[in-house]
């Protein structure tokens, strides 16, 4: 896939819009070009894979099922289906259902993430629909559909009319969401969404996540994730627990 026309980013208060349109250069040729790169690193490398139909993702799996070198699959389930009228597949249990499970049976050998919209009704019934289909874990939530215009044109900042908005700014709405996926669900929880200090790491661990992602940090300083983590373990260690998840727990508690 192409992707979107330029400019792909924008900022905007306290956070960014993007319209990369999912730029990627095919699943066989990510298996022979860029897999072999990512193994030479000494970390974990995750495939996030979405499509337009059931089949797409069945077939992106399988085909990955056979490639060496991934720890586990992110279904991006905010995909329009385009064979049911183009709502997406994150929006309705029942579609979750069937793209989860038909993703299940085709990822025999890794873990299956499963990454949900923010604009659903009600996400703990998303997150729940997806668990008993076979989700391992959940990502809550991708980004939020907004726009930025130039006044003196009268058009869009972006290639695109609209981009998805992320940053500090929909932190405290992504913060409600977790809270509320992690009381209907058992599997765990990854949180993204304006992470850029520990205190925020912390917000997200409070309301029932096991694991975050930063991605509109890593914009402005590459480094973000190396410091965050770093610090987090300085806090855990300042504060006389002994891992982690002992703070996760206190925290919890908290907030529940």
């Amino acid at each position: 896939m192409a992707g979107s026309p330029a400019p792909r980013l924008t900022p905007t208060p306290s956070g960014m819009l993007n319209a990369v349109g999912l730029q990627n250069i095919g699943v066989r040729a990510f298996v022979s070009e860029k897999l072999p790169v990512l193994r030479k690193y000494d970390t974990h490398a995750v495939a996030n894979v979405f499509g337009y139909s059931l089949d797409d993702y069945v077939e992106v799996v399988r085909i990955l099922e056979d490639a060496p070198g991934l720890a586990a699959y992110e279904l991006n389930i905010s995909c329009p289906n385009v064979k049911q009228g183009g709502i997406q597949f994150g929006s309705d249990p029942a579609m979750v259902t069937q793209v989860v499970g038909a993703a299940r049976k085709a990822a025999a050998s890794r873990p299956l993430w499963v990454k949900l919209s923010p604009l659903v009704t009600d996400i703990g019934v998303i997150a729940k629909a997806a668990e008993e289909a076979g989700a391992d874990a959940l990502t809550v939530a991708n980004t939020y559909p907004a726009m930025a215009l130039d006044p003196a044109t009268g058009r869009s900042r972006l290639g695109c009319p609209t981009g998805g908005l992320s940053g500090p700014a929909i932190r405290p709405i992504t913060l409600r969401l977790v809270w509320i996926a992690a009381k209907a669900v058992a599997i765990p929880i990854i949180g993204l969404g304006g992470i850029e200090k520990v205190d925020d790491v912390l917000e997200y661990l409070s309301v029932g996540a096991a694991a975050v992602q930063v991605g509109t940090a890593s914009f402005t300083r590459p480094g973000t994730v190396e410091q965050l983590a770093h610090r987090l373990l300085e806090q855990v260690g300042n504060a006389n627990y002994r891992n982690l998840n002992d703070l996760r727990a206190v925290l919890r508690r908290k907030i529940d």
